[in-house]
């Protein structure tokens, strides 16, 4: 659990600022969660988002100055919740689907991450990004499925979906691109996903504030 981890082009060392630029990066999901949280008022499950993204925020950031399996573990598990509480608010929210459908949802997510992932590690996606790649493709599910009653909704999702597929991309080019960029790309992954996260929240609260049976 205390074993320090080495996983990115940045760390040269096992000190507090080790990786400086993909510790100091994170500062972009404190930012996104502030800006929406101002902009989520009366929508408790944005307000829910805006807190995780800063849950996300924080534990990246002791992951990428204390590396290792427990902050590891405070590194994923805010990135899970996120993704868990969204996947409640789109089905129930976005999509319209009650009752049981938003939990149902919830508990799909895990089957279908565990049938994608080793697809995506045998088609060649590297390391734990193949751990991320499943989720663009459930962001564009929802967006088709959406966008057939609120194509504004759906078109703003497809967005995040690309956002997410950029960012994945920097993501998994930081150690084949070591030589070349030694600072790495893992910090452009942060920038752009803080980005993406507040946008998703930004979709979510456009399409709530629109109200019920918009088509934009």
């Amino acid at each position: 659990m205390w074993a320090a981890i080495d996983a990115y082009c940045e760390r040269t060392s096992s000190f507090f600022w080790g990786e400086p630029a993909n510790a100091i990066s994170n500062l972009a999901f404190l930012l996104a969660a502030f800006v929406m949280w101002r902009r989520s008022a009366g929508l408790p499950m944005a307000r829910a988002m805006c807190l995780t993204l800063t849950a996300i925020g924080a534990g990246s950031f002791l992951f990428h100055t204390h590396a290792n399996g427990l902050t590891a573990g405070l590194d994923v598990a805010p990135i899970l919740g996120f993704i868990l509480i969204y996947v409640f608010a789109a089905t129930r929210d976005l999509l319209g689907w009650r009752g049981l459908w938003p939990w149902g949802a919830i508990l799909a997510f895990f089957p279908y991450a565990a049938a994608t992932v080793p697809i995506f590690a045998w088609i060649g996606v590297p390391g734990s990004s193949a751990g991320y790649a499943p989720i663009p493709i459930l962001i564009l599910g929802y967006a088709v499925a959406i966008g057939r009653k609120a194509p504004g909704t759906g078109k703003g999702l497809a967005i995040g979906a690309v956002l997410l597929l950029t960012s994945l991309a920097f993501r998994t080019l930081d150690m084949p691109l070591c030589t070349a960029f030694p600072r790495g790309t893992h910090f452009l992954w942060h920038l752009l996903n803080a980005i993406m996260l507040g946008w998703l929240i930004e979709v979510y609260r456009r399409h709530l504030l629109a109200g019920p049976g918009a088509g934009g």
